[in-house]
């Protein structure tokens, strides 16, 4: 990371786990997003937006369907 933004994503899984845990945290569960919005949360961190996106369905963390992503798991703060 440099100044707050992610340089890269890892490659490794166990690392990037780690990562998007963070990431899925500015998405609050319950809430419904469209894609747009989605990657304009994730642009704040890394411009691949794509790849952030699909990370996050592929580990569980995100769920979508029709274009719309909610939060799906990852750590909750309580």
């Amino acid at each position: 990371m440099r100044e707050g933004r992610l340089t890269s994503i890892p490659a490794h899984r166990g690392k990037r786990l780690v990562v998007l845990d963070h990431l899925v945290r500015v998405f609050e569960p319950g809430v419904r997003y469209p894609e747009r919005e989605v990657n304009a949360l994730l642009a704040v961190w890394h411009p691949d937006t794509a790849a952030l996106r699909r990370y996050l369905v592929d580990e569980g963390l995100l769920s979508r369907d029709a274009g719309v992503y909610w939060r799906s798991g990852g750590t909750v703060e309580v």
